[in-house]
């Protein structure tokens, strides 16, 4: 329904180049990142106020609403039951909270949708054994040297970023394996900086 909401709204920007009209399909395949499986939906705007949506395998829901873009909550009726819930913008769709549950939801046209189900899956780097720069700065000073076992807590090195200076710590027990950084150097966000192994000793 917000998605649609949009639409309508971009319809009648001012100022778009002269041509053809425009016009949104009504069918919709709403994407849940996190399983990457999408459920197909018709929908069908009655009024601003009210839009109907069918899901491609259950039955229609009325959809009453006053939500405008850009506002930080949606607050409406489902087939009467009044409903809030917390909305942020995101890439191709939405964040959703309600009741301490958070879902990101992506709107596709069918077409889309099938493209996005051929997309890779992007994996998490192992950084268990890397010690990362969280911020663009300086190296003032190293406090290990490469084969040093030290304990969790145990200053590594430190950063000087935006006047400030940041000691990074060992998360665990390591031994270091590699340093990638000298003093004096600049590093970036996500630099790897630093190598481990884990110290059994």
């Amino acid at each position: 329904a917000m998605d649609h909401m949009e639409n309508m709204r971009r319809r009648r920007i001012s100022g778009q180049v002269e041509g053809e009209d425009v016009t949104f399909s009504r069918d919709r395949v709403v994407w849940r990142e996190d399983a990457r499986e999408g459920y197909p939906v018709h929908v069908e705007c009655e009024s601003p106020r009210l839009i109907r949506v069918r899901p491609a395998d259950d039955e229609e829901r009325a959809v009453e609403q006053d939500w405008r873009p850009g506002r930080p909550v949606w607050r409406g009726r489902i087939n009467g039951r009044p409903l809030a819930v917390q909305v942020r913008r995101a890439a191709n769709g939405y964040v959703l909270t309600h009741r301490g549950v958070t879902l990101e939801l992506k709107v596709y046209t069918p077409r889309e949708a099938e493209l996005a189900a051929l997309m890779p899956e992007k994996e998490e780097a192992d950084t268990s054994r890397q010690l990362v720069c969280p911020m663009p700065g300086k190296v003032l000073s190293l406090s290990v040297a490469e084969g040093d076992r030290v304990k969790a807590g145990t200053p590594l090195c430190v950063i000087e970023a935006m006047k400030m200076e940041n000691i990074l710590r060992a998360e665990r027990d390591v031994r270091v394996v590699s340093i990638r950084i000298a003093v004096g150097d600049s590093v970036s966000v996500d630099q790897i900086l630093m190598e481990f192994e884990q110290d059994d000793a």
